[in-house]
């Protein structure tokens, strides 16, 4: 290194001094951005715009650039705690998915737009929440989502943010309300049950209700009945036998029995 210096000096020592100053100013003046960056630059304070990706010139000491990250970024919102409209207190929290689409506008619209977007979505968060239900915040997830997602974008829209996705990650419930919830649910399936075995009792009379108006209208579908009840006693491994008596046998003594008692 000192004999290449001392061989530029015996060239001149303007020749010396001209290359030292290339080697100074032009890292400064060639600035290399990737697909996903932007350089906003301002010359001498004044908005040039935006450029890139790839190779950008600067002015040394006149030119400064700022640059910007397109890529989705994602903010994790603190946990808050929210009534909801019927006056139940939980906590929630939630992720925002955004990223910058305008470079310049979020240079000059805004101080810092990551703080800005993340204090927009807690407060948007605790107002929508606090106007829902808690039925509704537990059922309803997605709808609220693009809820959140709607207002936050509306927002953010003059610094040159889109927000892409709002997620609600979790809902914390204080301990008397889960137990609460808990003793709903168990009535609820209570109740059912109780409807599910009042509508099999009706449907079983109305079932017996059929079969006796049948019987009713055709006599001899009694006597088929009781044999088929003793086909299926006899057909088990017993030493049970029944024998049928038509109850016409008994007639004359019933009827003799009658006109004593007169």
């Amino acid at each position: 290194m000192e004999q290449l210096i001392l061989s530029m000096m015996k060239l001149g020592p303007w020749v010396f001094f001209l290359v030292l100053g290339a080697a100074v100013i032009l890292p400064q003046m060639i600035r290399v951005l990737r697909e996903y960056e932007r350089g906003v630059i301002f010359r001498l304070g004044k908005l040039i715009g935006a450029k890139g990706p790839g190779l950008i010139f600067l002015w040394p000491f006149i030119d400064k650039m700022v640059k910007m990250d397109l890529r989705v970024v994602t903010i994790d919102v603190a946990k808050q705690e929210v009534m909801t409209r019927d006056n139940v207190p939980v906590f929630v929290d939630a992720v925002v998915y955004f990223r910058v689409v305008d470079a310049t506008a979020a240079v000059i619209k805004v101080e810092n737009f990551w703080k800005a977007t993340s204090l927009i979505a807690q407060t948007t968060l605790r107002s929508v929440l606090g106007q829902a239900e808690l039925d509704e915040l537990l059922a309803h997830r997605d709808k609220i989502n693009l809820h959140l997602q709607e207002i936050i974008d509306r927002q953010t829209d003059p610094w040159g943010i889109k927000v892409t996705a709002v997620e609600v990650k979790d809902v914390s419930l204080p301990d008397g309300m889960k137990r609460a919830m808990a003793k709903q649910a168990e009535a609820e399936r209570e109740r059912r049950a109780k409807i599910v075995n009042a509508e099999g009792e009706f449907q079983a009379a109305e079932k017996m209700v059929q079969a006796a108006t049948m019987i009713a209208e055709q006599p001899i579908a009694l006597q088929l009945r009781f044999l088929q009840t003793m086909r299926e006693i006899s057909s088990e491994h017993n030493t049970t036998t029944f024998l049928p008596v038509p109850i016409d046998l008994f007639s004359p003594f019933i009827k003799k029995a009658v006109d004593e008692k007169k």
